[in-house]
């Protein structure tokens, strides 16, 4: 038997810098799953577009791939979940070397609240 599921994510950028990057995503309907909450993959995604961007440093994806920053380990804890409003994403370097780059990802709720914690391990592509 075959289910055809369907869902939609839409997050803004907020802000970028050598430090740190911020992504906001609302919570809708498709990303919820059967409790009503938002889906652990939801929040996952947030975090590593998050992360990604960071790591990018606020440029766009080299062409051809070359350089861009795998994701190569992710560590994650989940603390807490929304049912609406919005999450809240900020990313920042535990360490940005040329080889490996580690970033530490929070996800909030509008009222701080934290929903989890997300560690990414990054290797430019070749």
């Amino acid at each position: 038997m075959t289910t055809k599921m369907s869902g939609s994510l839409e997050f803004f950028v907020e802000e970028v810098n050598e430090e740190h990057a911020v992504s906001r995503m609302p919570i809708a309907a498709g990303m919820l799953n059967p409790f009503g909450t938002v889906h652990a993959g939801a929040i996952l995604w947030l975090a590593d577009v998050t992360a990604t961007i960071l790591a990018l440093g606020g440029t766009e994806a080299p062409e051809g791939g070359k350089g861009f920053p795998l994701a190569i380990n992710l560590y994650a804890s989940l603390l807490g979940n929304r049912r609406s409003g919005e999450i809240k994403a900020e990313a920042r370097f535990v360490h940005k070397g040329k080889a490996l780059t580690v970033i530490r990802t929070e996800v909030r709720s509008e009222d701080e609240r934290l929903l989890a914690e997300i560690t990414t391990t990054h290797v430019p592509a070749k």
